[in-house]
């Protein structure tokens, strides 16, 4: 089955309001799906876990990166990674305040937005279709 490759972020789906990620479970191998709210820049999404390492789906992409997010009815495969104590962790925490919590420059962040678990999503510039891996 044929790709669609996408040179840029395809337009209007970071504003939509939730992705939903899709890991696979570290002891079943089933594919597990959460809803989840995000953030996009360039071609990364970026996450916060409230639950830190806790969470299930973050358990899962450390057993197995390799996740697809779907965004308004698109999929796209990926590379899972959490990134707190990187480069990208403050840019990423300020993108999910800005976007949920209405943040700005002059404002302290929210304590889910400081102490959240940030994972990066490394998406494949190119839509899956159903069947693809």
């Amino acid at each position: 089955m044929a790709t669609v490759d996408f040179p840029d972020f395809p337009a209007g789906l970071s504003g939509l309001p939730v992705c939903y990620l899709e890991t696979v479970g570290r002891v079943t191998g089933k594919r597990r799906t959460i809803e989840i709210w995000f953030a996009v820049e360039g071609w990364t999404a970026y996450l916060l876990s409230g639950g830190r390492d806790a969470a299930h789906w973050v358990r899962n992409i450390r057993a197995q990166p390799s996740v697809r997010v779907r965004i308004g009815g698109r999929t796209f495969a990926g590379q899972a990674r959490v990134i707190e104590g990187e480069t990208p962790e403050p840019r990423a925490r300020r993108l999910l305040a800005s976007k949920y919590q209405g943040w700005s420059q002059d404002q302290p962040l929210s304590r889910w937005a400081r102490e959240s678990l940030p994972v990066a999503i490394d998406l494949v510039p190119r839509e899956t279709k159903p069947g693809q891996t």
